[in-house]
């Protein structure tokens, strides 16, 4: 996941490691790095603001500060089993939307300090990827059934 800052992009990668990593895209300096010791990291998207950064992983989404040095998560969302393989954010960063190996795609309410689940779709099977269309309004569902919703 890319982040443009003035003329530089930051740039941010996870994995099996069980860290994220913040990278100065132009020189391949590593900024930062941060610990995602529930699991290993299955999928990254930078809020439209530019600011967080939202990781998910086996049975965790978390949401973390781009700019400050505290690696810790600032959010902790609840409620989500198995893997969670997919995420990405509304245009305004209003809302989130995840899909994962629980069968489910949620859409999180990101607009109070507490962001909760205020939908959720049952698949029936195991989510694959989940992509928010340019109209804001429709998704698109790959599942591992080779079912496009």
């Amino acid at each position: 996941m890319g982040d443009g800052e003035g003329d530089h992009l930051t740039l941010a990668t996870g994995g099996y490691d069980h860290t994220i990593k913040l990278w100065q895209a132009h020189t391949g300096i590593c900024l930062r790095t941060m610990q995602h010791s529930d699991s290993q990291v299955n999928a990254l998207e930078i809020t439209p603001g530019r600011t967080m950064l939202a990781a998910c992983g086996y049975q965790h989404i978390r949401l973390y500060d781009m700019s400050a040095q505290n690696n810790n998560p600032l959010i902790n969302f609840d409620g989500v089993t198995k893997n969670i393989s997919s995420v990405g954010f509304e245009e305004t960063g209003k809302w989130m939307f995840t899909g994962g190996e629980d069968h489910h795609v949620r859409i999180w309410d990101m607009t109070s300090n507490n962001p909760a689940c205020k939908r959720m779709f049952d698949c029936m099977c195991p989510i694959n990827s989940v992509c928010l269309h340019p109209n804001q309004v429709e998704m698109a569902i790959g599942a591992q059934n080779g079912a496009v919703y």
